[in-house]
């Protein structure tokens, strides 16, 4: 595979289980539990799940039912319970309504939802740290039309909120707030000029360092509508846009900021070949790394590592992902062809992501890591044999151990309004912080 060398397993796993690869996968998925039978999400509301050692040491997730519910759920480590409460009893069968979460400095949680394409973009906050059976009052941050997802984001440095979605005119759009309480008028963020039509829809991944810095991975819209969709790259601090060389690009007086004046990652135009975003992450040094698929068919689905070594972009393929992960029927037409199975990054380790990988006629899920900046990879099986297919992967923010803590959706999934599918959790041997 291009690029990267897929180790032979019996090498790299003989210090766990000598060299069966198939026991080390049991090994792993017999510390794997169901948080929830019926759940899913996008990946385009992160974070999807946190993880807080306060008081206790719980996980904490989000996600829609099959029957229209928004839920959120928590897994005690120490007494292995789980948690669940409803937040909306009627919030559409749709996997796009799923939750983002933040922690707050006191250890509260904060939810932040929208119904996809819907009026309203809400929040809550939970009465007590740590404890999600209780909640204050809902907050409307904005009531315009057509939204869907969220990013939220508490700047410590600033001690000011921000929250990012797709807006009334589809392009990325922030508002940001003092108290979480009251909050600003939205801003388009990213908007190219004499691209202002609604049909395109630039999609979006954020990661923040907590401080000061806010850092924005993007496309130029669906790889549905862009055949040469691309990947870009910007960041925030005090006020201002900068590209990662340091290059400032606009203030927040002087939005919405182009495409063009942003960095571009990967070219889709010179490749000749679409990509979708799937995560930003920040390595030891702050430098943003972007994980993405390249997209050369429907069926072709490429798994790529981009990262910023503090002079340049450098980008290198993973593995091959498979096609589309939907189980439309064969006799139907595929509405979603580059839903690829997943990727995310283990964010306190950002060398390492999980993957959702095509093997035979299902999905799978292994844990890649790299050593050299993503010119060669590793990979240990964390599912395999599987009944059902295993998808949309992400490490929860905050976890810090160096035990594999995974949570994926598992099960039958037609299109983001039609599935049955579980969320699973990989609940680390030994919690070490």
């Amino acid at each position: 595979m291009p690029r990267s060398v897929r180790v032979g397993l019996g090498k790299l796993l003989a210090i766990f289980v000598g060299r069966n690869p198939e026991q080390r996968a049991k090994k792993l998925c017999d510390s794997a539990i169901v948080l929830s039978k019926d759940g899913a999400w996008c990946w385009f509301q992160d974070p999807r799940a946190v993880y807080i050692e306060g008081l206790q040491r719980q996980t904490y997730a989000g996600w829609m039912t099959s029957d229209g519910k928004l839920q959120v759920g928590t897994y005690d480590h120490d007494t292995r319970e789980i948690k669940v409460v409803t937040l909306k009893e009627k919030w559409d069968v749709d996997d796009h309504n799923t939750n983002s979460f933040l922690v707050l400095p006191d250890r509260r949680i904060m939810v932040f939802y929208a119904r996809h394409n819907k009026n309203g973009l809400y929040s809550m906050i939970t009465s007590r740290p740590e404890d999600i059976s209780k909640w204050e009052d809902e907050v409307t941050i904005v009531n315009t039309n057509a939204i869907t997802y969220s990013h939220p984001v508490y700047l410590n440095n600033e001690r000011r909120f921000y929250v990012f979605w797709r807006g009334e005119s589809w392009k990325p759009t922030f508002s940001t707030s003092l108290d979480a309480k009251t909050w600003t008028d939205p801003q388009i963020l990213i908007q190219e000029n004499g691209r202002e039509d609604r049909s395109i829809r630039p999609y979006v991944k954020v990661v923040s360092d907590g401080k000061s810095e806010i850092h924005f991975a993007f496309t130029d819209g669906h790889p549905m509508d862009e055949s040469t969709n691309s990947i870009y790259y910007l960041k925030y601090r005090r006020g201002e846009f900068y590209k990662a060389n340091g290059a400032r690009v606009g203030t927040l007086d002087e939005l919405p900021i182009q495409h063009s004046e942003s960095d571009i990652v990967y070219r889709g135009k010179a490749n000749k070949i679409r990509s979708w975003v799937w995560d930003i992450a920040l390595d030891k040094e702050g430098n943003p790394i972007i994980a993405y698929t390249q997209l050369p068919s429907e069926t072709d689905h490429r798994y790529h590592y981009a990262y910023w070594n503090g002079d340049a972009w450098f980008d290198n393929e993973i593995t091959y992902g498979g096609k589309w992960f939907p189980q439309t029927s064969v006799s139907s037409h595929e509405t979603e062809p580059y839903y690829s199975g997943g990727i995310t990054f283990d964010h306190a380790n950002p060398s390492s992501v999980y993957i959702s990988r095509q093997v035979g006629a299902l999905f799978e899920l292994e844990k890649w890591t790299t050593d050299n900046r993503g010119k060669t990879w590793f990979s240990v099986v964390i599912t395999s044999n599987s009944m059902q297919k295993n998808v949309r992967p992400v490490v929860p923010r905050g976890y810090v151990g160096n035990n594999d803590h995974v949570l994926w959706m598992q099960g039958n999934y037609v299109h983001f309004t039609n599935y049955k599918t579980k969320i699973m959790l990989l609940v680390p041997q030994k919690i070490t912080g």
